[in-house]
């Protein structure tokens, strides 16, 4: 077998240069979701509710604003677990209702009323008890003014219930500054406990059906109990774990003149916060109740940005806040600014008296201006809060 000789150059053609090392691919930040509403959108409609809610006791009006509230929940939520704890809150809100009647009737009202519904067996109580009674004559303007306040209290929680299963606690929990983020952890985890426990419940009842037993009862309701409280116990440990894992509750190292004064800047902000909006909510206190609130507002954000060098952490993909997220937020706070200025000019319509017994009356323009609320169910995309 010969050995052909290959030429020095066709050698060197047939050799391959050297591949130069390819340069790393540019890491970007990825962008924001667009197709998402910011969670704290769906919190400001539903805090502009509910504040309108505080501010009437005309059933009509109320009314109105539960049905406003459930119909964006009804246009608007998902097939998530935090979704169905809607229904939850409206049956806590009849029962509050329930609640608030019964003790109307078995205690009294201090409401003086001359229409007498029916008397009960009234039971004398000692001295010291004076002003309170059990029993005794039930008169339609007690049983009036109950209704109304039980009424106010169901729609705040109906309200409640409607953020609740419109925001998404984890994005909510994202879009929290820094310094408020351990606290955040705290409220978000609490916030889900109920619609998770729901599920659960729902879950282990279909279970039982399919199994032929009755899921019915305060024997089932036992039976069930046991792997509910095992489902809670297992998600806490998985919470803990992941939360450990994920360096919660690590901070940086700050000088203490900015942790004092991160401190004062916002205790007194949310002090100024709390102090301006109970005075625009209550009639005496409308004029120094807007400066106080923005001078608190200012003075909580200013905090917070100091006491977020304490967290650092960053955000993977942030909500935008977009077109859509103000009108959502803009109508909640259209219509509890309308609501506030309402009672001005039109206060008998709002909180009509219970005594004399009036029917009440739908004012029209508080009326128009609550719904304005159901703005999002056209301004929100759909599938926004997954």
């Amino acid at each position: 077998m010969k050995l052909r000789a290959i030429p020095v150059r066709q050698a060197a053609r047939r050799q391959k240069a050297p591949r130069q090392a390819e340069a790393p691919p540019r890491t970007t930040s990825p962008p924001p979701r667009t197709g998402q509403l910011h969670a704290a959108a769906w919190w400001l409609w539903a805090l502009g509710l509910a504040t309108a809610a505080s501010r009437t006791t005309n059933v009509l009006l109320l009314a109105e604003i539960t049905a406003v509230a459930g119909y964006v929940v009804a246009a608007r939520r998902t097939d998530a677990p935090w979704s169905r704890s809607y229904g939850t809150f409206l049956r806590l809100g009849l029962v509050v209702l329930a609640i608030r009647l019964v003790f109307a009737v078995l205690l009294g009202s201090p409401i003086p009323g001359t229409h007498t519904l029916f008397t009960l067996p009234e039971v004398p109580l000692p001295g010291w008890a004076q002003g309170v009674r059990l029993g005794g004559p039930v008169t339609a303007e007690a049983v009036v003014f109950a209704l109304r306040d039980g009424l106010k209290l169901a729609t705040l929680l109906v309200c409640v219930g409607a953020a609740n299963s419109l925001a998404n606690p984890a994005r909510l929990l994202k879009s929290l500054p820094g310094a408020l983020y351990e606290a955040g952890v705290a409220v978000v985890v609490a916030m889900t406990f109920a619609p998770h426990l729901v599920a659960d419940v729902a879950r282990l009842r279909a279970a039982r059906r399919l199994r032929g037993r009755d899921d019915r009862g305060v024997r089932a309701l036992l039976q069930v109990g046991l792997p509910v409280l095992e489902g809670a116990l297992e998600r806490s440990v998985a919470l803990a774990a992941a939360m450990d894992a994920r360096g919660y509750g690590r901070t940086a190292d700050v000088p203490v003149a900015v942790r004092r004064a991160t401190a004062a800047l916002t205790v007194g902000g949310l002090l100024g916060i709390c102090a301006g909006t109970y005075a625009l909510l209550a009639a005496s206190g409308a004029g120094y109740g807007l400066p106080v609130l923005l001078l608190g507002l200012a003075a909580a954000v200013a905090g917070l940005r100091l006491g977020g060098r304490r967290s650092p952490r960053t955000r993977y993909r942030p909500d935008a806040w977009g077109a859509r997220a103000w009108l959502v937020a803009g109508s909640g706070v259209a219509v509890a600014g309308a609501m506030i200025a309402a009672a001005t000019y039109a206060s008998d319509a709002l909180d009509p008296p219970a005594v004399p017994l009036t029917a009440p009356s739908l004012p029209l323009w508080p009326a128009a201006c609550v719904l304005l609320g159901l703005v999002p169910s056209l301004a929100a995309p759909k599938g926004a809060v997954r």
